[in-house]
């Protein structure tokens, strides 16, 4: 008895964990020159702060509800896709991203 409530609390935590995290999609391609590019898109229901990070640049910017970030590209056409480093998280979580009210 003891050992399945032990269970269920354990797929409680880590169910609502999973639940958590923000949902987003991340596509890569190749531009007419041939220089690597990346767009994030989000896929819930809040704003999302985001980075795009690639050759020590990293950029932030923010995400709407189900919008499509534009396209970042890298520098030079050595990079690829495995070059770029994305982040992205809920914008109530970083309050110092919020848009300022005038």
């Amino acid at each position: 008895m003891f050992r399945n409530f032990v269970l269920a609390c354990l797929l409680l935590v880590f169910s609502t964990s999973v639940i958590a995290l923000p949902n987003f999609s991340v596509q890569f391609k190749r531009n007419a020159k041939n220089i690597a590019e990346v767009q994030i898109t989000n896929q819930t229901l809040r704003s999302l702060v985001c980075y795009v990070a690639i050759d020590g640049r990293k950029i932030f910017f923010l995400l709407r509800t189900f919008e499509p970030s534009k396209w970042y590209k890298a520098t030079d056409p050595a990079f690829n896709y495995s070059h770029f480093s994305t982040w992205c998280d809920y914008l109530y979580l970083y309050p110092e991203y919020m848009p300022k009210k005038k």
